[in-house]
């Protein structure tokens, strides 16, 4: 991928990449007691559309909004980029005791998850002045994320930024998947 920008805006911007974002699986009480259970994820990428961020951010922190708050976003969707080799192994989820399929990198469900072929997965490589290794966004395991949060954590957080014309090709892919429609087994 030739098309990463390592400047900082002060928005949060659909194709960003932080590390080490939480995501809170469960909360619960039990006896007085809270249970919170999350997940840190090394590397996300952010996929809400840039223009609700936009419109967001200019509501929200910029203060060029009316009183009405119909612009303003409660989260932000992201998925988890995943390093390219342990997806391969299905090793990407060995942390939270999870194994999944291997796919064999030299065959052909490896070349298309490379060629990003296969729907559920896009593969991105960084250039080398970006300490990220090839990785894999898998679509089926996006969340959402809590916009102020977001936006606290990308002063130490930023690691790049997917140019515009990668950022609306994960976008368009990302969409596709969610609107797959599914058929019941036989």
């Amino acid at each position: 991928m030739k098309n990463v920008r390592t400047r900082k805006k002060a928005r949060i911007s659909q194709g960003d990449i932080f590390k080490d974002v939480e995501f809170i699986e469960y909360a619960i009480e039990k006896d007085g007691v809270i249970e919170i259970s999350k997940i840190v994820f090394p590397l996300i990428v952010v996929l809400t559309q840039d223009c609700d961020l936009n419109q967001d951010y200019t509501v929200r922190w910029a203060r060029k909004g009316t009183s009405n708050h119909d612009k303003k976003l409660i989260s932000v969707i992201v998925a988890p980029l995943y390093n390219a080799e342990h997806v391969y192994e299905g090793k990407h989820l060995s942390e939270l005791n999870m194994t999944m399929a291997e796919i064999k990198k030299g065959k052909t469900p490896g070349k298309t998850l490379k060629q990003n072929q296969t729907p559920r997965y896009h593969y991105l490589e960084f250039p080398s002045n970006i300490p990220v290794v090839s990785s894999v966004i898998d679509f089926k395991h996006y969340f959402t994320v809590n916009v102020e949060y977001l936006k606290k954590h990308k002063k130490g957080n930023f690691i790049c930024q997917i140019g515009p014309l990668y950022r609306e090709d994960v976008s368009q892919r990302f969409s596709s998947y969610l609107s797959r429609i599914g058929l019941p087994e036989r």
